[in-house]
């Protein structure tokens, strides 16, 4: 979870083994504020049964175009995701996530908690 204004990491979820994001959200059932707005990509299909305040992209209907204001929204959503890939770049680079993970997996959100902190701390957002 990353904070919109500051940049900053306010929250790391992790799951065991190999899971997608969008699994880890349902089954972690985050505390989220109602009012907060989520910014999901594509893989979140379904999330507005558990955030009624999120946004992901259009996907087009097979066989189909999509319209002008569905690019539109599509390309305004990702001018507004651009900057929480920019923060998952900036956790990559310590490649916690590239390689095998080779500490006590008892450990790995604890692992996921400091490289957040250090991000945090590398680019002033605390």
């Amino acid at each position: 979870m990353i904070c919109a204004l500051t940049l900053a990491i306010l929250s790391v979820v992790v799951g065991k083994g190999q899971q997608h994001d969008f699994s880890v959200f349902k089954d972690k059932r985050l505390l989220l504020p109602a009012d907060a707005r989520l910014l999901a990509d594509s893989g979140y299909q379904g999330i507005h049964k558990y955030h009624q305040n999120s946004t992901i992209p259009v996907k087009k209907k097979k066989g189909q175009a999509l319209s002008a204001e569905d690019k539109a929204h599509n390309k305004a959503l990702s001018k507004q995701r651009i900057f929480i890939e920019h923060v998952n770049r900036r956790c990559k680079i310590f490649r916690i996530v590239k390689d095998v993970y080779r500490g006590k997996h008892k450990n790995y959100s604890l692992t996921w908690s400091l490289v957040a902190a250090l991000v945090n701390l590398r680019y002033d957002c605390i």
